[in-house]
This record gives C-alpha cells, structure tokens and sequence, in this order.
C-alpha cells in the first residue's frame, strides 16, 4: 500500500477526466487519474465516433481514449489503475480517498469524472448487436441510420426528444413503449403526436433483438403487455432509451445531488457546494451527455481549480505574515 499526493486528484478518465488533467498538468499541478472500473469511460465501448472535432474521417471510440490518455501522460499526468471505495471531504481540502488496491490518494482539489452509464433492458441480443444496429444516442449515432426504418424504446423525456432528433435522418421513426401513455412532458407529446415520421406502438415490450453477424440488427421480437402474444417487427436501428445512471454512489451524503443522482454544480460552472470540489462530464450533465461538452466541462475544472489553489495559497501567505 502506498500514498499519493498531488494538487489535483481526477476520479474519472473519460473525456472529462483526461481533459481535465491534460489542462492541469500543463499548468503544473502534476493531476494523478485514477481510473476506475472502465479507463476511458463509455467512448471505449463505442465504435465509430464522427461528431468529434478535429478529424475528418470517422474515428473507433477506443482509439480516441487511448491518444487522449497519451496527451495527458506525455504532459505529465500520472495515470492510476484503480478504483476509489471511499472519499474523505469533511474536513476540506486536501482531500482523502482509498482505492480498492488500498493505495491512499491526497489531492488539494478533487475533480469528480466518473460519467454515467445508459441503462438497457437487459433482453437477449442487445449487447450483441450495440453498435451493430443498437444504441443508447440518437445524437451519437442517428447519422448513420439516415434514411432507414428505425425504432426508439421508451416512453420519457429521453425517448421522446431521441425519437424527434432521428426525424433529422429517417422518415420512419417508430416509439415502442410498454405502457397505452407517455411519462414525458407535454409538450413533447404534443410534439411527437403532430410528426407524420413517428409512429407509436403502445403496450408492447422488446423481448429480444434479433440479427445476424453479416447484417447486425435485423428486427425485434415484441411481446403485448395485455395479451400476452408476440410479434416480429422489422428494423435497422434500435435506440434504447429509458434514461442513464450517473455514478455518483460514492458520494451520497457527501455531494448534493439532484433527483436523477447527478450531482449539482453552481450554474455555468463545475463548481460543486465544496470549496476545492469539482465535477464534470456526465456525472453532472443530463441534457448533453457528449463527449465535446464533457471535454469541454473538464477543462472548465481545471482552471477552476488551478484558481482555487492560488487563492487558497495567497490566503496561507498572507496568514504566515
């Protein structure tokens, strides 16, 4: 077991986390990653990414991760594989955390990245076919499904505004959700009942994805909720969207947190109620969820926290004298 000390401790190493760092590391706070349970965050499990700046052609998820861990090392941060259990912020900075190894990290400021997943149904054949014809993104992935018959699984906010974005690329966009009414606002409804593109199939639940290798995804099978009997319904695209899971379960009692489990930041900032505490990416942005904005909120953390060493520097001097 061993102590780490740093400026800057990063729980998280997706877009947020490793932007975060490569920001902090060239202003000299030597940030120390610590990885967690997936290094790289959602983008590794993601194939063909094309709405990220800076390249032409479509680029593979893993790839990206990899050159974006590459930065951040080669301007000297310290990458940590292993996964916090436990975050000691009562007393203010510096901040205490274990890893699972054991291994205590000390950070004078703390960035939170750790992201949040997309929940999926669990049915036989989804995680066959995720990025095969299945998605969790309708703003990620609805590009490549233009022009193709297309279904959105879910019946909130989420499903709705999923199913309106994908009549930006297909003329035949069907809602399958399992109960006769939607949970999302309104005004959304109200939307989505005036688009000719949506269809909505009501009181049906998606028992399996069904496909092939050469093809990938190919149709559903579909179970009514009332009658119990089952139904095949072609498509190409299947977009699951019953809502994501941020991974804030360290911090419960620790962080306020809204409904959702995202934590809260002040307004337009990465700022959390604790002096010295940040988070960004996922782990407090449910309407984006990109890695651009996640990128973007990392390096937000960064400067802030870069500001709040010096002023808690200035404020040691100024006591000294």
């Amino acid at each position: 077991m061993a102590t780490h000390n740093t400026r800057m401790l990063i729980v998280g190493s997706g877009p947020a986390g490793l932007s975060a760092a490569i920001y902090a590391a060239r202003a000299g706070m030597e940030p120390i990653v610590v990885q967690g349970l997936q290094p790289g965050g959602q983008l590794t499990i993601t194939t063909d990414v094309e709405n990220y700046p800076g390249f032409r052609d479509v680029v593979q998820g893993p790839w990206l991760m990899e050159e974006m861990q590459a930065q951040a090392e080669h301007v000297g941060t310290r990458m940590i594989w292993d996964t916090i259990t436990d975050i000691n912020m009562d007393s203010g900075s510096p901040f205490r955390a274990v890893g699972d190894s054991g291994d205590e990290y000390i950070g004078d400021t703390l960035v939170i990245a750790t992201g949040a997943q997309a929940k999926w149904l669990g049915a036989p054949g989804e995680a066959d076919f995720n990025g095969k014809g299945v998605s969790a993104c309708a703003t990620c992935d609805g590009f490549f499904y233009r022009g193709k018959k297309i279904v959105v699984i879910g019946g909130g906010n989420t499903a709705v505004e999923e199913a309106l974005y994908l009549t930006n690329h297909s003329d035949d966009v069907t809602i399958i959700h399992r109960r006769d009414e939607f949970r999302a606002e309104k005004i959304l409804q109200d939307r989505v009942f005036a688009n000719e593109k949506i269809s909505v199939l009501w009181n049906k639940t998606v028992e399996e994805f069904l496909g092939d290798s050469t093809d990938g995804l190919t149709g559903l099978r579909l179970k009514d909720t009332l009658t119990g009997e089952e139904s095949h319904f072609e498509t190409e695209g299947a977009f699951v969207a019953i809502g994501h899971a941020p991974a804030t379960e360290l911090f419960k009692g620790k962080l306020e947190m809204d409904d959702g489990g995202y934590l809260i930041v002040e307004p337009g900032t990465p700022k959390t109620e604790l002096p010295g505490v940040f988070a960004c990416g996922d782990v407090m942005d449910h309407v984006y969820r990109q890695a651009v904005t996640a990128a973007g909120t990392g390096c937000m953390a960064a400067l802030d926290a870069e500001r709040f060493l010096a002023t808690l520097e200035f404020e040691k001097k100024e006591a000294a004298e």
